[in-house]
């Protein structure tokens, strides 16, 4: 096998297996997978990769083109339990598997308590 074709089977691996399995997991997964994740992705930041390759599980949550939570539009973030929450995500707080809203909506004015991933069932962009 050629240092080319090495390569090129690593990042097979990482998009076929790595990317899909982060989209999945349990926040205690990832947390767990963050605390070696250069052993399984390399010297890879895990905010560009690991935590955002998990809120693409929400696509109203990412831009295809930029690590983290997407800031730029507002979103209705429908919990497990069927309360609904809105507001614009602040992607610089929104930190390992914690999404933080702010600038929200009438129905849930002000700042809301971080909102772990696996709460999440639903994530719309207004």
């Amino acid at each position: 096998m050629t240092f080319e074709e090495l390569a090129a089977s690593r990042r097979q691996w990482i998009e076929a297996v790595l990317r899909p399995w982060c989209r999945q997991a349990t926040r205690g997964q990832l947390l767990q997978a963050e605390r070696e994740w250069h052993n399984l992705a390399g010297r890879v930041d895990s905010d560009a990769t690991l935590w955002t390759w998990a809120w693409e599980r929400f696509p109203a949550l990412v831009h295809d083109d930029l690590p983290g939570v997407n800031e730029t539009h507002s979103v209705v973030v429908t919990l497990g339990n069927g309360q609904t929450i809105s507001g614009f995500p602040d992607g610089r707080r929104s930190i390992r598997g914690n999404l933080l809203l702010v600038g929200a909506s009438d129905r849930t004015p002000g700042e809301h308590s971080p909102i772990a991933i696996d709460d999440i069932a639903i994530v719309h962009r207004v």
